[in-house]
C-alpha cells in the first residue's frame, strides 16, 4: 500500500517545465506540508529576529521621552524585516529562503525563465495581503476588536493559508499572480560519466572557450546526458541546434549532432568537476557560481 502510494504521489507532483532552450526538466512540485514546514522555520528566524528587536527598542526606551515612537519604530522594523526576509533571499541564486533550503525546496518561475524581481515582490506582496496584514490588524486591536472582526480575520487568513490545499500545482494566491511556483529541488552530484560503447569521445576540430563551459551547469549537463542516453534522433537535433546558437558555435560540415553534443558534453563535465575542485558549485545556468562551504 505504501509503495502505491508513493508511486501515485510521484505522479501527482510531477511537473514538465520547458527551458527556453526547449529542453523539458522534469520537476516535482513541493507537498503543502513542505511548504508548511519551510514556512514555520522562516518564521521562527523572523520571530528570533523580532526578539532581538525588541529587546533593542526596550534599551532605547529607557532613554526616550514617548513611547509611542518606540512602538511606531517597532511596527516599522516589523514590516522591513518581514518583507525583505523573503524577498532578499528568494532573489539570490538559489531562490530559496533559508527555510525551504532547508527542506530542499525553491521558487521556480512556471514558464522555465529566471526569476524575475517584480515576480518576487509581487508574491510576497501577496503575503502581506494573505497573512501579516490581518494578524497585525488583529493583534493591535487587542480586547477592543469585536467578535465578528475577529471571526472575519480569521476567515480571511485561513482561506489564503489552506489556497494551496485546494489546487492542483500547490499554488499559494502569490504563486498565480507571479507566475511561480515552489519545487524541490534535491541535492544531486554529478552523475557518473558516461560509459556506453555508443559515447564517441572525438571531439570537433576547435576547441570550447572557457565562455562557452560557462553558459550552463550541473542540471543542464544532467539533461544533456539523459538526452545522449536516450539517443533520439530529433531530439539531438534539437537539443545541439539550441547549445550551438547558445554559445555562438559554428557547425563544422563534417559534424554530426551526436559528435558535438559528445563533446560538448566531455568538456563540459570537466569545467564544472574543476570548479568543484576549486570549491565552486553551479546549479544551474541561472545560477551564479556559489563557494562551497
Amino acid at each position: 500500500m505504501s509503495k502505491a502510494r508513493s508511486i501515485d504521489d510521484s505522479t501527482r507532483f510531477a511537473r514538465s517545465l520547458v527551458t527556453p532552450e526547449g529542453i523539458d526538466i522534469g520537476v516535482r512540485l513541493a507537498s503543502a506540508g513542505e511548504r508548511a514546514s519551510a514556512f514555520v522555520i522562516d518564521a521562527l528566524i523572523i520571530g528570533l529576529t523580532m526578539i532581538l528587536l525588541t529587546i533593542a527598542a526596550a534599551a532605547a526606551g529607557q532613554n526616550a521621552q514617548s513611547s509611542d515612537v518606540i512602538a511606531i519604530v517597532w511596527l516599522i522594523g516589523f514590516f522591513v524585516v518581514r518583507n525583505f526576509y523573503f524577498l532578499i533571499f528568494e532573489l539570490g541564486a538559489r531562490g530559496a529562503t533559508p527555510g525551504k533550503r532547508l527542506l530542499r525546496i525553491r521558487v521556480a518561475n512556471r514558464t522555465g525563465g529566471a526569476l524575475r524581481p517584480d515576480a518576487i515582490f509581487a508574491r510576497n506582496a501577496m503575503r502581506e495581503l494573505e497573512v501579516f496584514l490581518p494578524l497585525s490588524f488583529m493583534a493591535s486591536a487587542g480586547a477592543s476588536i469585536d467578535a465578528v472582526i475577529t471571526l472575519m480575520g480569521v476567515v480571511w487568513t485561513g482561506i489564503f493559508v489552506f489556497f494551496p490545499m485546494f489546487n492542483r500545482d500547490r499554488l499559494r494566491a502569490g504563486d498565480v499572480i507571479a507566475g511561480t511556483w515552489v519545487v524541490q529541488t534535491p541535492r544531486r552530484n554529478l552523475a557518473a560519466d558516461l560509459s556506453m560503447p555508443s559515447l564517441d569521445r572525438r571531439l570537433p576540430a576547435r576547441q570550447f572557450t572557457h565562455a562557452q563551459l560557462s553558459t550552463y551547469g550541473i542540471k543542464e549537463l544532467q539533461v544533456l546526458e539523459d538526452v545522449l542516453r536516450a539517443s533520439q534522433r530529433e531530439a539531438l537535433a534539437m537539443v545541439a541546434g539550441r547549445i550551438r546558437n547558445k554559445i555562438g558555435w559554428t557547425q563544422a560540415s563534417d559534424e554530426t549532432d551526436r559528435e558535438f553534443l559528445n563533446a560538448y558534453y566531455i568538456e563540459l563535465r570537466r569545467h564544472l568537476e574543476s570548479d568543484l575542485l576549486m570549491g565552486k558549485r553551479r546549479a544551474d545556468k541561472h545560477d551564479r557560481p556559489t563557494r562551497i562551504t
